[in-house]
This record gives structure tokens, sequence and C-alpha cells, in this order.
């Protein structure tokens, strides 16, 4: 259903795959981009792919939403896991690109609920693995 503020559809395949993601845990990861005039499901990352197969998934010079489900052992040896929300906008990426992903961002989110963090990136440092870490606890 396209929202008359962004104008952005998202296809239910998204919400799906998040679903699986999130009760089930078929996936790693799932990157997400803006097709036209909707959100499309771009890749699926298996449960056994990691934090790296995950960031080099990403383009370098292409917007893209991505989930990822991180799993942590907290200072009370307790195993978590807790599920990020990554709005990757390169420096590199076009102006009308950013402005689009921007602008689609929030409602986007909200169609996938139970992300826990959100994280901004416009480079690979301002989501390494260590912030993931960080703001996981």
């Amino acid at each position: 259903m396209a929202n008359a503020a962004s104008g952005m559809a998202v296809e239910d395949e998204c919400k799906l795959k998040f679903l699986e993601l999130k009760a089930k845990r078929n996936y790693r990861f799932i990157i997400f981009r803006i097709d036209g005039q909707q959100v499309v499901v771009e890749k699926l990352g298996s449960p056994e792919e990691n934090y790296d197969d995950f960031s080099n998934s990403l383009p370098p010079n292409e917007c893209r939403y991505a989930v990822y489900d991180f799993d942590f052992t907290t200072a009370e040896n307790c195993q978590k896991s807790k599920i990020f929300f990554i709005a990757w906008s390169p420096d590199s990426s076009r102006v009308r690109m950013k402005m689009v992903y921007a602008s689609s961002k929030d409602r986007f989110k909200r169609e996938l609920d139970g992300i826990q963090v959100e994280l901004q990136a416009t480079d690979p440092s301002e989501m390494s693995l260590d912030i993931i870490k960080s703001r996981a606890l």
C-alpha cells in the first residue's frame, strides 16, 4: 500500500521475510532496495553467514535498507540477539537516491515490527562490528 507522503509501497515479501528472520531465524540478514516506487527484498543472508558477509553485500555506491540479526553474549553470560535496522547511505551515492531513501525510511521501518536498534551509516566504519556490539548491550 503506497503512502501519500513518501509515495513508496512496501512489497509484502519484505514483511514476510522479516517475520521469518524474527520468529524462525531463517536468515542472518536481509537487504532491501527501492525499485521504482516500492521497497523489495534484494538479498537474504543464510543463518551461517556472518557480519562480514553482510557488510560486503552492501553496494559501495548505492543506498539500501538492511536488517541484521546480531547474536551476542552478555556480561552475565546470557545468549541474546538484537535486530538491527541499518539505513545504508554511502557518501558516494547519488543525492536523489539518498533523498528517496531518507524520506521513505521511517515509513518502511514502521512496517517491520520488532526492530530493536537503528543505525544510519554513510561509510563502513559507521557500522563496524564494534559499533554493533556496543549498541547491542
